[in-house]
């Protein structure tokens, strides 16, 4: 979780005015304790920039228990709420016999 911190620091820093922070996998190899305290962090870094027009925040993840985490940290520490939806990527199989990517958006609400 150190690093991951560090490196939020760092693009706070770095990117006060930066319109986008984008996440790759945050949760790699973190225990539910340090996945917790990410949703922490960037649940206050979310309602500190709330009032940023241009902000946004990319996090590409395997894992809808660290979405449920936001989610909950926002709403529950913060006082923020979360948008009304997320989306969702998956891959499926076509007519041909092709994998194609789907987009889905799914209500915050479903989790």
């Amino acid at each position: 979780l150190a690093s991951i911190v560090i490196r939020l620091a760092l693009a706070e820093t770095f990117c006060l005015n930066c319109g986008v922070m984008a996440l790759d996998e945050p949760t790699t190899n973190l225990d539910y304790e340090n996945k917790k305290g990410l949703a922490i962090a960037l649940a206050q870094i979310i309602a500190s920039r709330a009032a940023q027009s241009n902000f946004q925040l990319v996090v590409i993840t395997h894992d809808e228990d660290f979405v449920s985490m936001m989610k909950n940290e926002l709403s529950s520490q913060t006082g923020f709420n979360m948008p009304e939806r997320y989306y969702q990527v998956s891959r499926e199989e076509g007519h041909d016999g092709k994998f194609y990517s789907k987009i889905s958006a799914v209500d915050f609400d479903e989790l």
